[in-house]
């Protein structure tokens, strides 16, 4: 046998460059819609969004409040359209994002918990059947504040896809 093949095979095994391995795979979590894992292969480009805050919704409301920047729903559509919108800038979209960081403050109208339906609504909006199934590993957490007065949601994304 040809050297050369030989030594071709067994790098490519040692390298595993298999015609599956240059994929990411996203491991299910239930019926809940994020992924458990997601593995990214090496070689794969990666994309890091900074934390994004909600537009202002409603001008005319107080400085600082939550009505001028709307409910836990209203604030995460405006934080996921802005997502969607820099992931675009940059070729990429929600079916890229392989891990989401969700940070809430409790809403003062739920007796200052966390309104993680308001969340889901707004997510289920963004990512999903509009992604093509393939969903992000993410962790959603209640925090304390957030640096913009009224703001009840703040979200970062990883965004990767193989070249």
């Amino acid at each position: 046998m040809n050297q050369k093949l030989v030594a071709g095979v067994v790098l490519s095994l040692m390298l595993g460059t298999s015609a599956g391995a240059a994929e990411i795979v996203r491991r299910p979590a239930g019926d809940f819609p994020i992924a458990s894992s997601v593995r990214v292969p090496a070689g794969a480009e990666f994309l890091f969004l900074s934390g994004t805050l909600a537009d202002v919704r409603k001008a005319d409301a107080p400085a600082g409040s939550v009505d001028r920047l709307g409910d836990t729903e209203t604030q995460a559509n405006s934080v996921l359209g802005k997502l969607e919108r820099e992931l675009a800038a940059s070729g990429y979209t929600f079916a890229d994002v392989v891990k989401m960081n969700v940070f809430l403050v409790g809403d003062p109208a739920k007796g200052g918990r966390m309104d993680f339906d308001g969340l889901m609504k707004a997510y289920s909006r963004y990512v999903g059947p509009p992604s093509q199934g393939k969903l992000p590993a993410r962790t959603t957490v209640q925090v304390a504040a957030l640096p913009l007065p009224g703001a009840l949601v703040e979200i970062e994304v990883i965004a990767a896809r193989m070249p």
